[in-house]
């Protein structure tokens, strides 16, 4: 199955992962800066670059500027979970779970900051989650290349499944326990909830343990992303 990406961060960390990429089309009149870089990542990989019209990028629809260069590539390689936490050299891996997550730039954004922070893998539901498309990989700025995407199937299962293997499992949720108050430091799963519901009843019942961001505002809840954020780094420093 081939689809597309859009952007230039995007299109340039997609060249320099193992993602296979068919064609680059870039607008016609459009040169210089990371443009540069990226034709001449394409150009040292054999990969056919073609001038088109501006007009002509609009074919390939997204929500987020293409900025003159969209790549044709093969859909996103999902991988194993086992085969990721063999191949992980961290002591204790540090998972992120998205339950509900359904705005692609939440998903994109989470993306990043988990390739960011050095986190093991992206565990995404194949059913009520954002699917990986442009709009995900552009707003992740690549990150959809460098860290591990692993598609599951059963959210109560996959958690059962690590909690078998040592995981302690965490759900961001506002009536939690104080993040400063939480040891962060073994094998974590940290469960990211829907923008609006937040993390679903059974998820939450499977949870060991509630964790919460300290608000000191009038309103009491942050951005999807913006929490996960908050609480990987925290996950990190106390690392």
């Amino acid at each position: 199955m081939d689809t597309f990406i859009v952007g230039r961060n995007a299109v340039r960390e997609a060249l320099k992962s193992d993602r296979g990429i068919h064609r680059i089309l870039v607008a016609e009149g459009k040169q210089g800066g990371s443009l540069s870089e990226i034709l001449g990542l394409a150009k040292s990989k054999g990969i056919e670059v073609r001038r088109v019209k501006e007009r002509d990028l609009q074919k390939y629809p997204s929500d987020v500027p293409n900025q003159g260069v969209v790549a044709l590539v093969n859909a996103v390689k999902f991988q194993e979970l086992q085969d990721v936490l063999l191949a992980c050299t961290e002591e204790h891996p540090l998972l992120i779970l998205t339950d509900g997550v359904e705005d692609p730039h939440n998903m994109g954004a989470i993306i990043r900051t988990a390739e960011c922070v050095g986190a093991t893998a992206v565990l995404i539901p194949k059913r009520h989650n954002a699917p990986i498309n442009a709009t995900v990989s552009k707003t992740s700025a690549g990150a959809v290349e460098s860290i591990p995407l692993v598609q599951i199937g059963n959210v109560a299962q996959t958690i059962e499944q690590l909690k078998s293997q040592g995981f302690w499992v965490m759900g961001a949720h506002m009536d939690g326990t104080v993040m400063y108050d939480v040891n962060m430091t073994g094998p974590i799963v940290l469960v990211i909830g829907n923008e609006g519901k937040g993390l679903s009843r059974l998820t939450k019942e499977l949870c060991d343990i509630l964790v919460t961001i300290p608000m000191f505002g009038t309103i009491n809840s942050l951005n999807a992303s913006v929490a996960a954020a908050i609480l990987l780094y925290e996950a990190r420093r106390q690392r």
